[in-house]
């Protein structure tokens, strides 16, 4: 079987029966086409070797790509040629001992107290449904911690009744349930009373099930979200630039700084592994004391 027809069929295999996410659909087929690229497309995927993989891992190691890249290659590498052995489109797989780089520690980044609220107070478009849009949007992912994609797929009936919270579809088509503070409810709330007398002042129904709707009144998907995002990031009034996850970021560096539970957190963020959660822990010398001389008995000075 031809390379490229592998893989063509292998992204229809995620899809359609692992129900895999259109994003993560769309990140396998990328790497693999970088795979396809380099050793040809006509190639057959029996002729694949270990060392035409390192060689292609060799190119992005001189492109300067980050290790997560060369490691989700490697790892889309790995998921690819272990389903064509199963299949026997081949014998042996090429992939199976293609060790994944070291990865440096980075600590999230995350924004203080401070930078949160001059990030939520920027919103002030005047035009009907906007800024409450996008107060909304900031204040909804910072209070809840949930990904930009997730925040877009949200459909109104996925609300509580008080929308308090919601029930998001996570990586791996996992459900779970998000919670709202005051202020995302507040801003939420303002929200749905412009978006009524938006459709109204443009004559149209109302039929978008989702929360969020753009100028065209249709969905706003996770890309316009992240538009927006980058839109008020490093705007007047903010300290620095802002990434679409900085705000889970400091969501999970917050729960934890006050106290929560890691494998509470590592629920509300929709993390498989407690790992993940854990590079959240990166809490004040004061705040460890201040816990340590609460919790332990001979703590108290």
């Amino acid at each position: 079987m031809r390379l490229s027809d592998a893989i063509d069929e292998f992204l229809l295999y995620l899809e359609a029966v692992r129900g895999l996410s259109l994003n993560s659909v769309c990140a396998y087929r990328n790497d693999l086409r970088r795979l396809s690229a380099f050793l040809g497309a006509e190639k057959d995927v029996k002729e694949a070797s270990a060392e035409d993989i390192r060689s292609c891992i060799g190119v992005l190691s001189k492109e300067k790509k980050s290790s997560a890249t060369v490691n989700r290659f490697i790892a889309a590498c790995r998921t690819f040629f272990a389903y064509c052995k199963k299949f026997e489109y081949i014998n042996t797989d090429p992939a199976e001992e293609i060790k994944t780089v070291k990865m440096p520690h980075h600590v999230p980044r995350f924004l203080t107290g401070a930078e949160v609220d001059e990030l939520c107070a920027v919103p002030k478009e005047k035009e009907i449904l906007w800024a409450s849009r996008d107060s909304a949007i900031l204040e909804m992912l910072y209070s809840s911690g949930c990904r930009v994609s997730e925040l877009a797929s949200v459909r109104l009936s996925d609300m509580s009744e008080d929308f308090s919270s919601a029930l998001v579809t996570g990586k791996g088509s996992k459900d779970r349930r998000v919670y709202f503070g005051e202020d995302a409810q507040k801003a939420f709330k303002a929200y749905l009373a412009d978006r009524k007398k938006f459709f109204a002042k443009k004559r149209m129904t109302d039929n978008v099930s989702e929360i969020f709707v753009n100028r065209r009144g249709t969905a706003l998907g996770a890309h316009g979200i992240r538009w927006i995002l980058s839109r008020y990031s490093g705007a007047e009034g903010t300290a620095r630039h802002i990434s679409p996850h900085a705000l889970r970021h400091t969501f999970a560096t917050a729960m934890i700084s006050q106290g929560a539970d890691v494998r509470v957190v590592q629920e509300l963020l929709g993390h498989a592994s407690i790992s993940t959660t854990q590079r959240y822990t990166h809490i004040t010398t004061e705040r460890l004391i201040e816990l340590y001389e609460k919790a332990h008995p001979h703590g108290k000075r």
